[in-house]
């Protein structure tokens, strides 16, 4: 990547306009690399794999000109969701450092087709998927329409979502010290209906991650777990950048939580 991780965020947005054109076998390639060379905090096995439309009859009715599909299987097993869409997210900020749009898919799909093209097991789920192309000069009235009807550019403020030491307590930016960047790169993150349901604790050298619960769980299981692994990528991309190491663990603070609010995960700086 030429650009900083933290610029690749900021700059980012959704595509689901594309120019029809084909991945370059360059891109590609480069793709297909950096997918054989993540790994995931939890230790769960996500199978990602490109996929082109024409060949396995892939589309969506909210997707203009996608060639291409980026798509995914896991087992149903312990932490898949974070785990899913923690790698997921890494695939699709490095394809915006290539110049590839991506978007994340999970209702608008022709499901079937794409469960048939990664040989889905009784065992997996096939959470989201992504169309992976160049974007149009211009965007559909469709999706404008979208992004204007789900807030797309807006974001919660940074005090409503992090925390200093307990939940009674917003954390300021001034009072964020070497976690300020990390933690608005987890602001930045895109959520389903942009409901951003991540909550964190911050705690001396442990950052406390939350899902605070606003949807039901669907057959594909806790779409909002998956949120939450988006945002564990992007802190710990930011934090990496800025020379900041440590380890996801599980280690429950035992804190007093508002409501439907769900201890996820905690950083540990080493």
């Amino acid at each position: 990547m030429t650009k900083s991780i933290e610029t690749i965020i900021k700059e980012r947005k959704s595509v689901r306009t594309f120019d029809e054109k084909p991945l370059t076998s360059d891109d590609l390639n480069a793709i297909n690399g950096y997918i054989q060379s993540l790994t995931n905090p939890f230790g769960v096995n996500v199978e990602l794999k490109i996929l082109n439309a024409k060949e396995y009859g892939l589309s969506s009715p909210v997707i203009v000109g996608a060639s291409d599909y980026l798509a995914g299987k896991v087992k149903r097993v312990d932490n898949y969701e974070m785990a899913f869409g923690y790698v997921f997210e890494k695939v699709c900020l490095y394809a915006f450092s290539l110049g590839v749009g991506t978007v994340m898919l999970a209702a608008s799909l022709s499901r079937t087709a794409f469960e048939r093209a990664m040989d889905v097991q009784n065992d997996e789920v096939l959470p989201v998927a992504s169309p992976l192309g160049y974007p149009a000069e211009k965007k559909s009235i469709r999706e404008n329409l979208m992004r204007k009807a789900l807030k797309a550019d807006e974001r919660k403020p940074f005090e409503s979502l992090f925390f200093d030491k307990s939940f009674s307590t917003p954390l300021t930016k001034d009072n964020a010290g070497d976690y300020l960047e990390p933690l608005e790169m987890v602001r930045l993150a895109p959520s389903a209906t942009n409901a951003q349901p991540w909550r964190v604790v911050v705690d001396g050298d442990k950052v406390h991650f939350y899902l605070a619960k606003s949807m039901k769980d669907s057959p594909l299981g806790d779409i909002q777990k998956l949120d939450i692994g988006i945002a564990l990528s992007h802190f710990e991309l930011s934090a990496k950048e800025r020379g900041i190491d440590g380890v996801f663990v599980f280690a429950d603070p035992k804190l007093d939580c508002p409501d439907k609010t769900i201890y996820m995960v905690t950083f540990v700086k080493s």
